[in-house]
């Protein structure tokens, strides 16, 4: 058996100390994350994902970066059933914990069309978000992920070109929801909104899906680049 001195021994401690320190403790500093952005949504976000064009793809191939998408068509703002809503249908419960920089979300739309049907959607618009843009589900859910210390992107709807759209009544509603939307931003640092309504020229049914609500690739495209430019210009 070997005997150390006390002097040795305690040497010896320290020595082995600073290696297990040194296994446990250091990283490289390139070590790589996990994905920085995070979607959530309705259809509009979903839209297109087959042909590899939807929007988070197209933000992700902006910024050549993957974009974690978890937008689900049909989903609401607000939305009372638990179990599908758990699953996504409620858009709040699509967020997922992560290392997130930025959210990319949508929602509404679903609610003044399939909730109200575009008339006297008065106590759901308000439920959602106030006139002032202050108070309402949407606000409550962009100041929780913006407690994260995500900034969020907020994106409105396309309108219909004025040609062959099931939707066209809705415009009103979608005018007046987008107003609170950037009066909401306006108010919240590290919040933008992000309106597309002026991209379709008046009877341009290229920016639409053959259904005339949702957006066709050409469309998801420009808005994915939209997205993704203010996404690099808040970090530049």
């Amino acid at each position: 058996m070997v005997h150390l001195g006390k002097k040795k021994l305690a040497a010896l401690v320290v020595l082995i100390g600073i290696l297990v320190v040194g296994c446990v403790t250091v990283a490289p500093d390139d070590a790589p994350r996990g994905p920085r952005i995070l979607a959530m949504g309705d259809s509009m976000m979903a839209w297109n994902s087959g042909a590899q064009s939807s929007i988070p793809e197209v933000i992700s191939a902006e910024l050549g970066e993957e974009v974690v998408s978890r937008a689900i068509s049909g989903a609401h703002i607000v939305y009372n059933l638990p179990l599908t809503g758990s699953a996504g249908l409620r858009i709040r419960n699509q967020y997922v914990k992560g290392d997130w920089d930025w959210v990319v979300m949508n929602g509404g739309g679903n609610d003044l069309w399939l909730g109200c049907n575009c008339n006297a959607c008065d106590r759901r618009m308000n439920k959602m978000i106030s006139e002032d843009g202050s108070s309402g589900d949407i606000p409550d859910m962009v100041t929780s992920v913006r407690s994260t210390g995500a900034q969020v992107v907020y994106l409105g709807y396309l309108r219909s070109p004025g040609v062959g759209s099931i939707i066209e009544h809705c415009r009103d509603d979608g005018d007046e929801l987008e107003r609170r939307l950037a009066r909401m931003a306006k108010g919240m640092n590290g919040v933008h909104f992000l309106p597309v309504a002026d991209m379709i020229p008046h009877g341009d049914r290229s920016f639409h899906s053959l259904d005339m609500i949702h957006p066709s690739s050409k469309a998801s495209k420009e808005i994915g680049r939209r997205a993704a430019k203010i996404i690099t210009t808040s970090e530049g």
